[in-house]
């Protein structure tokens, strides 16, 4: 299959809005791949250069992608700006380029258009490019790549390449085109997506065996699964309203979330969003080694950082210890974490996926050694939650949680199984998409940040305010830099960057805003934590933004106009 037939179609994706005509037409197109093309195929209209799983990683920058285009296109990257400008997407810009400048492909006689199989070898090749010399390798593959690319190919190829897709076309309307493709019942795509952690995994199983490999399917050790997903309540009664009368409620550490895989000596550990951080945190590995009492374990904790009086320590000096690679016996002496284990999902050939809460924790509770679990009550007495909650928050934890007793754990759903429980206003996870150049002391540092939220069915990042207020001197040079190396395009003192940073922004309201298209600002808005444990894809939706600022309005009379 030609990589041009796959970048018509998600050309064409892009422009279509009807869900049941975009899971047909990719539907149709899975029908017609090879067996070996298809989790390529389904990778690569995700946005993903290998599957999920992969521990690979192209490790490339934006730089050198952009700089590859510029010496293809002779060109002043002005018109890159131009462009970019004009559609607000980098894939976009980079067609425009290559239309403009009219790209010579460089084909010989013996060499054919791109096909998936041949972009998927070129991108394995990219990242199998390590070591002294690596850089020069990675440029000379990445010049190859987009030297034989159509416009529209290249636009598809840098949108894989940043991992930036953004047709509207996301997993789960994949999801449904497998199931359609193959004739396979979705609960059962679904439920295979879940356990093997990859969809193109999934459709290539049902493309070779169909229904009946699927049956086969369970969880993997050392392949990571999606976490399981909480949706925010007001407050205790709420959820025990929602649970029925009776439900557990945890203590909330201001930690990192792990998922931790034990197959007798080998542990592993990944971070919230899969990747794998085993080397970053080797005193977890080791308790885990010595104190889990399974041979085989997938199980689901919480790092906190300890100051040397004992106590927790911010949230951001942990995320040094999960970006460390080297030097990591000096950083654990530094910054020393302690683990808290929550949940088990599979223990010695159980998957305890579809297992109630309360089987879960007695499997952990039964496995974890000395190994402390988070606090918990299991309580229907609002007072005796109110209590529990106020015990949590003065012991400097972020709140609760509150699980269904008899829920079971589904991998990536934000159900309401589980609820976050805050005292204040919960904070949203939003994205820079810009920056500006501060004034004053600050201004060395892109320091006033354009923060967004992802719209949930389009995958753009919709403005919604800006702040300078929340980082630190040292956060904000550090960021400075960080900005630079994703900018895509300067306009004097502000910078657009590549939405890919995601921080935890707390606010005083969400108010009526006529200069934002999405209607609203945030007012008071300030950065409280910078969420590396957290991708662009993960920010939280403009829905859910406007669920909270209409929520406003319960005890709020609105303006009519």
């Amino acid at each position: 299959m030609k990589f041009q037939e796959l970048s018509n179609l998600l050309e064409q994706l892009s422009h279509i809005t009807k869900r049941t005509l975009m899971t047909d037409m990719v539907a149709d197109f899975l029908k017609k791949l090879k067996e070996d093309e298809v989790e390529p195929a389904v990778s690569m209209m995700l946005g993903r250069p290998f599957p999920k799983w992969d521990r690979r990683t192209l490790d490339i920058s934006w730089t050198t992608i952009s700089d590859t285009v510029k010496r293809l296109s002779r060109t002043d990257w002005k018109e890159f700006s131009v462009a970019f400008r004009e559609t607000g997407d980098i894939g976009s810009a980079i067609q425009a380029v290559f239309e403009k400048n009219k790209i010579h492909r460089q084909i010989t006689l013996f060499e054919s258009s791109l096909t998936i199989l041949e972009v998927r070898r070129l991108l394995e090749a990219i990242a199998a490019a390590t070591g002294h010399g690596s850089r020069e390798r990675k440029e000379r593959l990445t010049e190859s790549l987009f030297s034989r690319a159509t416009p529209v190919e290249a636009k598809y190829i840098t949108k894989i390449m940043i991992g930036e897709m953004r047709t509207g076309f996301h997993e789960g309307l994949m999801e449904i085109a497998v199931s359609k493709a193959f004739s396979v019942p979705l609960k059962t795509v679904q439920k295979a997506a879940m356990l093997v952690g990859d969809i193109g995994e999934v459709a290539a199983i049902c493309k070779k065996e169909g229904v009946e490999g699927l049956s086969k399917v369970s969880l993997k050790l050392f392949r990571p699964i999606k976490p399981m997903l909480a949706q925010m309540a007001e407050n205790t009664e709420e959820a025990l309203k929602e649970h029925d009368g009776k439900t557990a409620f945890e203590y909330k550490l201001d930690g990192a979330r792990i998922q931790i895989h034990k197959s007798n000596g080998d542990v592993r550990i990944f971070s919230r969003r899969l990747s794998d951080v085993t080397k970053s945190l080797p005193e977890v590995v080791e308790i885990v080694r010595r104190e889990v009492r399974s041979k085989r374990a997938i199980l689901e904790g919480e790092v906190i950082a300890l100051g040397r009086d004992g106590n927790p320590l911010p949230f951001q000096h942990l995320m040094r210890r999960f970006r460390r690679v080297y030097d990591v016996q000096k950083m654990t002496e530094e910054i020393p974490v302690k683990l808290y284990l929550f949940d088990a999902i599979y223990v010695d050939g159980d998957s305890l996926i579809d297992a109630p809460y309360v089987e879960r924790r007695k499997r952990l509770q039964e496995i974890a050694g000395n190994i402390p679990l988070t606090r918990q009550i299991v309580t229907g007495d609002p007072q005796k939650a109110e209590e529990f909650l106020k015990e949590a928050v003065d012991e400097g934890h972020e709140g609760l949680m509150a699980k269904r007793l008899d829920g079971p754990y589904t991998p990536g759903v934000r159900g309401k199984h589980w609820f976050k429980i805050k005292e204040t206003l919960e904070p949203l996870d939003l994205v820079i998409v810009a920056a500006e150049y501060g004034y004053g002391r600050r201004h060395k540092w892109l320091s006033d940040y354009h923060l967004a939220a992802r719209d949930g069915e389009t995958g753009e990042f919709v403005r919604l305010g800006k702040t300078f207020k929340g980082l630190t001197d040292e956060e904000m040079e550090r960021m400075t830099e960080r900005l630079k190396k994703i900018a895509v395009e300067n306009k004097g003192h502000l910078v657009v960057v590549k939405p890919e940073i995601v921080v935890e922004v707390a606010y005083n309201e969400i108010q009526e805003s006529p200069r934002y298209k999405c209607g609203m600002a945030l007012r008071f808005a300030r950065i409280t934590r910078i969420r590396e444990d957290k991708g662009p894809e993960e920010a939280d939706t403009i829905q859910r933004v406007r669920e909270i600022y209409e929520r406003q309005f319960e005890k709020k009379a609105k303006l009519n106009h």
